[in-house]
């Protein structure tokens, strides 16, 4: 048994044409074909440090009233 992984293409009208030499013998054989999409790598940005914002608000009040306030001012 040999497993081989190739990258090739489809053509404009869908068909994928495979031509691959192996050393197996002259005989009938089982294919399984599994087609994965290439897909374009991403640049990953890198995520943006909040360290520098990190820290806790200490609120004195009603929170609540506070928020109905600011939403009765619209």
């Amino acid at each position: 048994m040999e497993v081989l992984k190739l990258t090739t293409t489809i053509d404009e009208l869908g068909y994928l044409s495979l031509n691959i030499p192996t050393l197996l013998a002259a005989g009938e054989v089982n294919v399984v074909v599994v087609l994965h999409p290439v897909l374009p790598e991403r640049k990953h940005k890198p995520s943006y440090d909040f360290s520098d914002l990190v820290g806790r608000l200490t609120w004195q009040g009603d929170a609540v009233a506070m928020q109905r306030a600011l939403r009765d001012e619209w």
